[in-house]
């Protein structure tokens, strides 16, 4: 198989798996029972929270772990959101943002928050003058995409950030693509939160983390025990804690970012060669494997398909999407119509792809189209 959809899950570091395995059947205690068994189990949480937070340029009291980036952003809108209610109730994101921010800011107008859903450029860029502008005295919130999970256009994080600040608005941005090629430094992106997850960085699926900036107000989402400064509770995983740490450390390659900026330029060059073909988003300002393409004429869910049985694994867009009869949300806001955010394929690449496997993908997917075009791609 040639496995072109990083974007929705890597394959497990066996470096990571290794340095996890511990934590299952020998050191398996409770981190909140006061006994050893527990407390090195609690030694091997804050020594995660500590290397994540030197990742983050953060203080490891300000790294709570969660179940993964949906439930990091879920924290990050709901907790905010309710904590600030009474010094505004305005919260500013974009059309583009992944569901878990999404769905979230739609529960929270159920709640009678008033959200701005700012629309990007055509390419895909949100300009932060759209965010200043935007910005009331009752807003409380913004939260941006540092990079976008279907069309891989990174955002300009820094300066909606500083801009953020000195208008005192919290910002909040989900990193998850961002994590593992970009600098997560929260000092240098001016972020008061930013969400993790580590299945997009070759670690354990079912962790994350979010990143609160000290002084932050936040309510829990998630009630029980004393668990995570008292902003998450249940017992913590501590296997994936560490898998997350581990991960995080190991993400950051610029030898790797290279090779894959190498052959996402080689894939793209291949499929605008082929006749009708479009290139989504900015070429420029976007991560180093995603290549989100669209063919005219060409339903990418057929397309998709079509490659599964020649052994290319992809996808047509956010993998919690994956079966929607609605096409891609984050298509649309940049413009397109429709039936061009149908044709919409996602290939994404990670550090087994190789310039044989893009050679072979570029070959098939130039047989393919031009098949399902004279089949009428039904």
């Amino acid at each position: 198989m040639i496995y072109l959809d990083h974007a929705a899950t890597t394959p497990l570091d066996l470096s990571v798996e290794e340095l996890m395995r511990p934590f299952g059947r020998e050191v398996y205690g409770n981190p909140s029972s006061a006994h050893g068994a527990g407390r090195r189990a609690r030694f091997a949480i804050d020594e995660a929270r500590d290397r994540v937070a030197d990742q983050l340029n953060a203080r490891a009291a300000e790294i709570i772990f969660t179940s993964g980036g949906t439930e990091a952003d879920n924290l990050a809108l709901f907790g905010v959101a309710r904590a600030m209610r009474t010094r505004g109730q305005h919260i500013i994101t974009t059309a583009i943002e992944h569901h878990a921010v999404l769905s979230s800011c739609a529960a929270l107008e159920r709640e009678g928050f008033q959200v701005s859903y700012l629309r990007p450029a055509g390419d895909g860029l949100l300009a932060p003058a759209q965010v200043e502008a935007a910005i009331t005295p009752q807003t409380i919130l913004v939260s941006v995409s540092y990079a976008n999970n279907e069309v891989g256009v990174v955002q300009p994080i820094a300066k909606i950030g500083c801009l953020c600040r000195e208008r005192k608005v919290l910002f909040h941005s989900d990193a998850v693509q961002a994590a593992g090629e970009l600098s997560l430094s929260v000092q240098e992106l001016q972020v008061d939160l930013l969400s993790l997850s580590a299945h997009k960085i070759y670690g354990p699926k079912g962790v994350g983390a979010l990143y609160v900036r000290a002084g932050t107000r936040m309510q829990p989402v998630c009630y029980g025990g004393g668990q995570e400064h008292e902003r998450r509770a249940g017992t913590e995983n501590v296997a994936g804690i560490i898998g997350l740490a581990c991960a995080l450390e190991r993400a950051q390659d610029p030898t790797e970012i290279s090779r894959q900026r190498q052959l996402r330029e080689m894939l793209i060059e291949g499929v605008l060669a082929i006749s009708g073909s479009r290139l989504h988003g900015n070429r420029i300002q976007r991560l180093a494997g995603n290549v989100n393409i669209g063919f005219a004429g060409v339903p990418g869910e057929t397309l998709q398909l079509a490659l599964d049985l020649e052994g290319i694994a992809c996808s047509t867009g956010a993998a919690c999407a994956a079966g929607a009869a609605t096409p891609s949300h984050v298509l649309m806001a940049m413009g397109y119509t429709r039936t061009q955010a149908q044709e919409a394929l996602r290939l994404t690449l990670g550090r087994g792809t190789t310039s044989e496997e893009i050679r072979q993908t570029i070959a098939t997917l130039t047989t393919l189209v031009s098949g399902l075009r004279k089949r009428g791609a039904s």
